[in-house]
C-alpha cells in the first residue's frame, strides 16, 4: 500500500489540459514575487468540461503582504480566510481563492476555523503551477492533513462499523451541511461515486493518520478501536452543538 505522501503527490502531478496550465500561469503572474504555488480542482476537474463552466482555483502565497503590499487585502485575508477573486483568461473564467502556505497548512487540518479547505482537498486536486520544488512539497505537505481531517470527523459520529466509502461519504454529507451549499442531496455520495478506487486507497492511507484509533478489518470495513476521549474531542472540535 503506497503511504498517503506518496498518493498526494502522484495525483497532484497528474497532467490537465494546457489550458489550465496557462490560466495558472497568468494567475501566478498578477502575483510576481509572492506566487509559490497553484492548484485545480473541483467539478471541471472531474467532468474536465471548461467552456461556459466557473473553474476553481487556489493560489498559494509566501504571505499576504508580499500578495497584496500594505493593503486592507492583506489584512481581511489574514482574518476571514481566504480571499476569493473572479478572473478571466483565454475565454475561461474562475474563482481564485488565495491563502498563505502557513494558513494552507492549518486549515487543512482538525484545528481549522472552518470545514472548506480541508473538505476541498480531500479530494482529487492538481498542481498546475508551482515556483519550485519547496513550494511543491510544502502543498503537498499541507494537503497531507486535508483526508485525515475529514474521516476523523467522519469516525466521530460512526454508529457502527462501515465500509470506506460509507466513511466518505458521511464525512462530505456532513461537511456541505456545515457550508450550507446549495447541493442536491446526492451530491457528497456523487464526489466519492465517481472514483470510488481513488477514495478506497485514500481512505486506506489516511485512516492510519487520524486521531481516533480504528482498525481496517479483513472484509473492508472501519471498526473503531476503544478511544472516547479522541471521539469526544473530534465531536466538540469540528461539529458544536
Amino acid at each position: 500500500m503506497h503511504s498517503l505522501q506518496q498518493l498526494i503527490a502522484e495525483e497532484l502531478g497528474v497532467a490537465v489540459q494546457p489550458r489550465i496550465n496557462s490560466f495558472a500561469a497568468y494567475i501566478a503572474a498578477q502575483y510576481p514575487g509572492a506566487a509559490r504555488a497553484v492548484l485545480f480542482y473541483g467539478s471541471c476537474l472531474r467532468s474536465e468540461e471548461l467552456e461556459g463552466q466557473m473553474l476553481d482555483f487556489y493560489l498559494i502565497v509566501s504571505d499576504y503582504e508580499a500578495a497584496y503590499g500594505k493593503s486592507w487585502l492583506a489584512k481581511w485575508n489574514r482574518r476571514l480566510p481566504p480571499n476569493v477573486f473572479p478572473f478571466q483568461h483565454d475565454g475561461l473564467v474562475a474563482k481564485v481563492a488565495v491563502l498563505s502556505e502557513k494558513d494552507f497548512h492549518d486549515l487543512n487540518r482538525p484545528g481549522a476555523s472552518a470545514v472548506s479547505v480541508w473538505a476541498r482537498f480531500a479530494q482529487p486536486a492538481r498542481l498546475v503551477w508551482v515556483s519550485d520544488d519547496i513550494a511543491a512539497r510544502a502543498a503537498s505537505m499541507a494537503i497531507a492533513g486535508a483526508a485525515p481531517t475529514l474521516l476523523n470527523a467522519a469516525l466521530a459520529h460512526m454508529a457502527h462499523d462501515d465500509s470506506i466509502i460509507d466513511l466518505w461519504e458521511l464525512g462530505f454529507a456532513m461537511t456541505y451541511s456545515a457550508e450550507l451549499r446549495a447541493e442536491r442531496s446526492d451530491r457528497p455520495a456523487s464526489v466519492v461515486q465517481f472514483d470510488p478506487d481513488r477514495y478506497r486507497a485514500f481512505g486506506k492511507a489516511a485512516l492510519l493518520h487520524t486521531p481516533i484509533l480504528n482498525e481496517l478489518r479483513a472484509d473492508g470495513s472501519v471498526h473503531l478501536l476503544p478511544d472516547p476521549e479522541a471521539r469526544a474531542l473530534a465531536e466538540r472540535e469540528r461539529w458544536p452543538a
